[in-house]
């Protein structure tokens, strides 16, 4: 059955930081304005969106995730370490007039009723995703990045390409891009080129040395 989530919804924009449904992202909270917005979110539903700045300032991309706060300690110097558990990814439609210290926005979730699909370890085919862990590991293995492949292999196929996407090398516009793309089969395939982009240029300077 599909969760309905809330229209209005608090947002902490953060610039490098790219937030999917099923990860998770732990959080050390010291501004003053997003310390009310946690607590806020905590004391309600436990619900916050996260987006990225564009890099021409105060501007937000027009797709973020919604993340539940399942982890929430706070410390003696007043700052708040949590664990947001995405849950969907939205788009901002727009945004509300200031109220409080941090940004509100309306959002619709319509576009991404996928991430809500509990089941889905056989969307994408076996082989295919095979061959994009294949590459994942010897992109993450050039980089010098370690990750528990044994762990992971338990993750359903949603888990294992938004992690990936999540936590590789490339760049915030590539994970954006990543983000907004609607479908897991067509992320996958978006991934993939772009992580044999990376390796192809590794190669190039390999050769070249």
């Amino acid at each position: 059955m599909k969760q309905e989530f809330p229209k209005i919804i608090p947002v902490f924009p953060l610039n490098g930081v790219i937030y999917f449904p099923k990860t998770n992202l732990p959080l050390n909270i010291f501004e003053a304005r997003y310390l009310e917005l946690v607590d806020d979110a905590y004391k309600k539903d436990k619900l916050m969106g996260m987006v990225q700045f564009k890099k021409d300032g105060n501007n937000v991309y027009q797709v973020g995730c919604l993340g539940k706060i399942s982890d929430y300690n706070k410390t003696k110097d007043g700052r708040l370490l949590i664990n947001l558990t995405g849950l969907t990814r939205f788009e901002i439609k727009k945004e509300i007039d200031k109220t409080k210290k941090y940004r509100e926005f309306q959002v619709a979730y319509d576009k991404f009723d996928e991430d809500q699909i509990i089941d889905v370890k056989h969307i994408i085919k076996k082989e295919n995703m095979n061959f994009l862990m294949k590459k994942s590991k010897l992109f993450f293995e050039r980089n010098g990045l370690m990750l528990n492949w044994k762990e992971f292999d338990k993750l359903d196929q949603n888990q294992q390409i938004n992690t990936i996407s999540m936590i590789a090398p490339i760049s915030n516009e590539e994970k954006q891009k990543l983000l907004e793309t609607i479908a897991l089969n067509d992320k996958s395939i978006t991934l993939l080129n772009i992580i044999e982009f990376y390796l192809h240029e590794t190669n190039q300077k390999l050769t070249l040395q």
